[in-house]
């Protein structure tokens, strides 16, 4: 795999655009509109909040098809707790869209974000799908990764080129999210393209698998949105032989594209996290399970004092082992380790007593690594985050306002 500069048209046969509609009052771009020239394998996995806006119900029956061919979608209104006329309005947008771009509206994706509790403005999202129809092509990326903003600081992109049945192929993806961040999936979205060839029902699997070890991984507050989405879109244009199977021999070539692109993003937005000073990597090693590992793992990531302490850079890591000692993981107390910064400062359940002049440098970096060894199998778990700053608190404090 090659790290190249790109955008979600990178791959063949993909096209995008974002306009400024209005529905933001800042008059940001609001509106994208994001397509496959021809159909493509789809797979995609959503909130599991049980107030789910209504763009997720209808995305959820796109799903259900083995294939798709466009995503539509806006930011600065989430049409969350809308009732029957979001469900009309997420519908309008899927009809609208299709009518543009001369597709089946039945395979198009729909997603918003936003202040929850609002009416979308139709009248400016038709007047933004229109204009973001009209203005499809390989070149505007960057502006329908823009239209997905909203309190993002920098937008969110990668894209690799891989080798796969011995032909070139491409994966990119975009992604939003800096608050009301935490698993099932997390207050996001996520959109991934690629020209590889890959069989809808294997796809589906691999979406799932993969966002369980990436945006399922990310914590910035614990909070699980009403909107979050992750679709990916295959369209076959690199003309490998299509992987049908997980004993298909491409089929590792492709997963670790697709892993690789999806924590890419993930960390991206633990790096955005509203208001953060600090990157945080949690490694939970020596679990007796992948559940008892993440559980820790989370509490740790989760943990207001641990995330406040990061931000004052102030080395009080009896936090960190408090966290995973409530998690309600398996661990041996008297053989936990704990390192910061490739820094031991816990030996079997005891202090080492670092100088705290040593520490300072560990802290005052803005990423930082932490290793807790729970002492008790082999089992381990990565989870990202961010600190908590003022600022999540003053961003927070006036979204709605």
């Amino acid at each position: 795999m090659k790290q190249i500069d790109g955008w979600l048209t990178a791959p063949k046969g993909f096209i995008a655009s974002g306009v400024r509609a209005g529905i933001k009052a800042s008059g940001n771009h609001d509106v994208a509109v994001i397509m496959s020239t021809v159909v493509a394998a789809t797979g995609a996995v959503f909130t599991q909040n049980k107030i789910c806006a209504a763009p997720v119900l209808v995305s959820r029956e796109v799903n259900k098809r083995p294939d798709a061919q466009a995503i539509v979608v806006n930011s600065g209104c989430a049409n969350a707790c809308t009732g029957e006329q979001g469900l009309i309005d997420a519908k309008a947008m899927q009809e609208e869209a299709g009518k543009c771009l001369n597709i089946e509206p039945a395979s198009i994706f729909v997603c918003s974000t936003g202040v929850i509790g609002q009416f979308l403005p139709m009248d400016k999202v038709h007047r933004g799908i229109v204009a973001a129809a009209a203005n499809m092509s390989t070149t505007e990326g960057e502006s329908a990764a823009l239209a997905i903003q909203t309190t993002d600081t920098f937008v969110k992109k990668v894209a690799y080129e891989f080798e796969i049945g011995g032909k070139m192929a491409k994966i990119a993806g975009i992604a939003k999210g800096a608050g009301m961040i935490h698993p099932n999936m997390a207050t996001m979205l996520t959109y991934i393209t690629t020209d590889a060839a890959v069989a809808p029902d294997l796809l589906k699997r691999m979406v799932k698998a993969v966002a369980d070890k990436s945006f399922n991984m990310v914590v910035v507050d614990g909070d699980t949105s009403t909107n979050d989405s992750m679709i990916v879109l295959a369209n076959g244009l690199a003309e490998n032989e299509i992987v049908f199977s997980e004993e298909h021999p491409d089929y590792p070539i492709f997963y670790q594209a697709l892993l690789q692109t999806a924590q890419d993003l993930a960390k991206m937005i633990a790096h955005d996290g509203e208001g953060a000073t600090k990157f945080l990597e949690v490694n939970v090693i020596g679990a007796a399970s992948f559940a008892d590992a993440k559980a820790a793992a989370m509490a740790i990531a989760k943990s207001p004092l641990v995330k406040t302490a990061f931000f004052g850079e102030d080395p009080n890591w009896g936090r960190v082992l408090c966290a995973a000692g409530y998690s309600g993981a398996a661990m041996d107390a008297n053989h936990t380790n704990l390192s910061i910064g490739g820094r031991r400062l816990v030996e079997n359940g005891m202090n080492v007593n670092v100088p705290l002049e040593e520490l300072q440098p560990i802290m005052s970096e803005h990423d930082i690594s932490m290793t807790i060894d729970m002492a008790v199998g082999n089992e381990t778990a990565t989870v990202w985050t961010c600190d908590f700053s003022y600022d999540y608190v003053k961003i927070n404090g006036e979204y709605h306002t």
